[in-house]
């Protein structure tokens, strides 16, 4: 039969109105017993107010006898207003008719907070009778008569210092009547607050036994109520048992580390993959909040995603990014994970969020690999060439917007060939392990340490003078000087030769700093190796050498693209009689410079010889003369 609306009303309400009336009973009551405790508590919290007050009056009052100082007399003063504001209010509320107002302004001027005014009036008013409390009351009006009788002490102290100075019998005199009051006033101040304690305690076992017995006539009422519905609840649930089960051995057996929520945000349910991932059981994490279980940070913003959840619940799926974001554990450790997320759904409802991890640690840490390997010397552990120069040219380019000064040094071993060549090459890269080692313990902080090439190393020295510079340029040689190397049993002597430039122009290249640094290197080297080498514009040698290393890529260039010419010019004896049978020729060579104009063999054969160009040159002649 199918029933109407109007028959369904009465039914449902003859079904729920005894939990109505319990659970309200139980709110009326549960409203009760609260209001009664913040009352309580208010006392208790004023009682230590006044307690404080007395002391702080007795304490300053005894200052104030001593010193007759004006600022303790003020201490004083502001320590006793708090007792005898609670007296005033006391008084307000014993009167025939209670004078409220009165009241509520004694309690606030006796430092109570203004929220619990209303409760303090409302207990006394009720509970005066009350035996904890009116013993309370009892012990209060004690310690008043105490409270005024030092505030007449102190009105008489102040009257009479007033006048001048006092005898140090009379300021025995006063610190004695202050010591016996303080005595007095101590056990009822103690009294008073046990009296308060006591009584809180009966209130609070009293008002959690009317709170038990509701909720047990609550208990047994859903108890009665719910045994018929049990059987088909327990059908619902073992069918419902069963397909979580296989939902969850579904998620178990996947790589991924999966997390739901339910519809308030809080955990519902993870798998195996998700415990390991978040170092929590399933069991402690169950109910607490997401953000209780992991923060996720921007890795490369550092910036938290505190709204993620809201927006998954908000039905905004989260789609997996290429860039991994950190997620961060209670204990403080993170992984970078990939994550997304989509909303739970149920009928077109959102009922809770889903979300899937992927550890990316393997995966960062490959590529942490890749870029340590690509800024890095594999041997010594230093940067590289490229990493160097790329922190060089950011640091001329910052002159630009801040005027510094710094320091680029470069370093060549002398003789480095001669441990490889007699040790082998184990030897050298051990020396240059422990050389590199050395360079590093001699820099500041936020100095740049690189190997360039095989013997060959590179220091930048941020925010460095020129004098700080060639402090540290003469530790890095000494350091060297000072390594004591030996290989099966053969030992060796080490130096460097170093080449400094300071860095101040923010118009100056890459390539013309490292030239000038390079170049001074080399002077360093011609000057006998084992020495410090500063560049500086006005040094003519360095000049020179400057402009013969410029000569190498140009006379490379020349012999590539053909560039070299060959003049003859016959040779005819100034004496005729002395003329030689044949014909005399002197091959004169020349070079075609990039714009077409001829320059003369003293210009660049200098350079030649210097670096070693001159045989391959004399090839080029000897091969087009005789072509």
């Amino acid at each position: 039969m199918k029933l109407s609306s109007m028959d369904a009303s009465p039914r449902l309400l003859g079904l729920v109105w005894p939990f109505i009336a319990v659970v309200l009973a139980q709110a009326l009551v549960a409203s009760l017993s609260l209001y009664t405790l913040s009352a309580v508590r208010a006392y208790v919290g004023g009682e230590s107010q006044w307690s404080k007050g007395q002391k702080h009056a007795i304490y300053f009052l005894s200052l104030y006898a001593g010193t007759g100082s004006e600022e303790f007399f003020s201490e004083y003063r502001g320590a006793i207003a708090v007792p005898l504001a609670d007296r005033s209010a006391r008084l307000a509320l014993e009167q025939p008719e209670p004078d409220t107002n009165a009241a509520r302004t004694g309690f606030l001027q006796g430092r109570n907070h203004p929220d619990d005014v209303t409760g303090m009036i409302w207990l006394f008013q009720n509970f005066r009778g009350f035996s904890y409390l009116d013993a309370a009351i009892r012990h209060w009006t004690a310690a008043d008569t105490m409270i005024l009788a030092i505030q007449q002490l102190g009105d008489a102290m102040h009257e009479t210092l007033g006048k001048g100075p006092v005898s140090t019998a009379e300021i025995s005199a006063w610190k004695a009547e202050i010591h016996r009051l303080d005595h007095q006033i101590t056990p009822l101040s103690k009294a008073f607050s046990d009296s308060l304690g006591e009584g809180s305690r009966f209130i609070k076992m009293l008002l959690t036994f009317a709170n038990l017995v509701t909720a047990a006539l609550l208990i047994l009422l859903a108890v009665w109520r719910t045994r018929k519905l049990l059987a088909q609840r327990q059908a619902f649930q073992l069918a419902l048992n069963a397909e979580r089960e296989r939902a969850q051995i579904t998620l178990a057996s996947i790589g991924q580390a999966v997390i739901s929520t339910g519809a308030d945000g809080r955990l519902d349910y993870m798998n195996a993959v998700a415990e390991r991932l978040l170092a929590c059981p399933l069991s402690a994490a169950r109910g607490k909040p997401i953000e209780w279980l992991f923060r996720l940070v921007d890795k490369d913003t550092s910036v938290e995603d505190v709204r993620l959840i809201e927006r998954l619940l908000a039905g905004e799926p989260r789609r997996s990014s290429a860039r991994p974001q950190l997620l961060q554990r209670p204990d403080g450790s993170v992984v970078p994970v990939a994550l997304t997320g989509a909303p739970l759904l149920v009928s077109g409802h959102v009922v809770g969020a889903v979300l899937a991890f992927h550890d990316m640690t393997r995966e960062e840490d490959y590529i942490e690999r890749l870029s340590w390997q690509a800024s890095h010397d594999a041997l010594t552990g230093l940067a590289n060439r490229r990493d160097f120069e790329s922190r060089l040219e950011r640091t001329i380019a910052d002159l630009a917007d801040r005027p510094r000064q710094h320091a680029l040094m470069y370093l060549d071993l002398d003789q480095f060939k001669l441990v490889n060549d007699t040790c082998g090459h184990a030897a050298g890269d051990q020396l240059l392990r422990r050389i590199s080692a050395r360079l590093t313990n001699e820099l500041r902080p936020g100095d740049v340490l690189a190997r360039l090439g095989g013997d060959e190393f590179g220091v930048l020295l941020g925010d460095c003078d020129a004098d700080s510079a060639a402090d540290i340029a003469e530790r890095l040689r000494a350091a060297v000087q000072d390594l004591h190397f030996a290989w099966d049993g053969r030992p060796f002597n080490t130096s460097v030769s170093i080449g400094m430039v300071q860095i101040a122009d923010a118009r100056v290249t890459i390539e013309e700093t490292l030239r000038a640094a390079d170049v001074a290197c080399y002077m360093a080297k011609e000057k006998g190796r084992n020495r410090v080498q500063i560049h500086s514009d006005g040094d003519m040698a360095l000049q020179e050498r400057f402009g013969e290393m410029a000569w190498v890529q140009r006379l490379h260039a020349a012999l590539e693209e053909n560039r070299f010419r060959l003049h003859a010019q016959e040779i005819w004896p100034l004496d005729d009689d002395a003329a030689e049978a044949g014909v005399h020729v002197e091959i004169l060579l020349r070079l075609t410079s990039e714009d077409g104009s001829f320059v003369t063999p003293q210009s660049f054969i200098p350079a030649a010889e210097r670096y070693g160009l001159m045989p391959s040159i004399d090839r080029w002649v000897v091969r087009n003369t005789f072509a």
